[in-house]
């Protein structure tokens, strides 16, 4: 992220705090609180900023198991795929992806048995989905 423009010192201090004040923001930014305001503006309506998420440790969920799921999709399929999976529950996230699979899927659910539910009967069950490869979290780092 270019740190030079305003734009860009923004959005740092966003990312590093999605909960920052339109103040906080603008102390750490060095604009004022109306050009802040403007610029955010601009930016969630360009889409640049398209939402503002937690940070969530997922070892800290007790009542939570958390998976990052490759999938493989046949291409004939994948705009049904796409979005069927953006309408499940349990997909926290759903990335496109330029590595070893064609989509990245952040799947949520009670327990590991229920994951494991999720990912062998929900996703693999949708047609176009070939394959399901998970990796199961355990300890945030950083």
């Amino acid at each position: 992220m270019e740190t030079t423009s305003t734009e860009g010192r923004i959005l740092n201090v966003l990312e590093e705090d999605a909960q920052a004040s339109y103040s906080e923001i603008a102390d750490q930014a060095d604009v004022s609180k109306p050009t802040v305001r403007k610029y955010i503006r601009k930016m969630e309506q360009e889409g640049i900023i398209v939402g503002y998420s937690a940070d969530v440790d997922p070892k800290k969920l007790s009542e939570t198991s958390i998976a990052l799921v490759g999938l493989d999709v046949a291409s004939e399929c994948y705009v049904e795929v796409t979005r069927e999976l953006k309408n499940l529950e349990a997909i926290e996230s759903l990335y496109t992806s330029s590595g070893d699979h064609m989509l990245m899927a952040e799947v949520r659910a009670p327990d590991g048995d229920a994951l494991g539910d999720v990912i062998s009967e929900t996703l693999l069950g949708i047609e176009g989905i070939t394959a399901a490869h998970p990796s199961f979290l355990q300890e945030r780092l950083k």
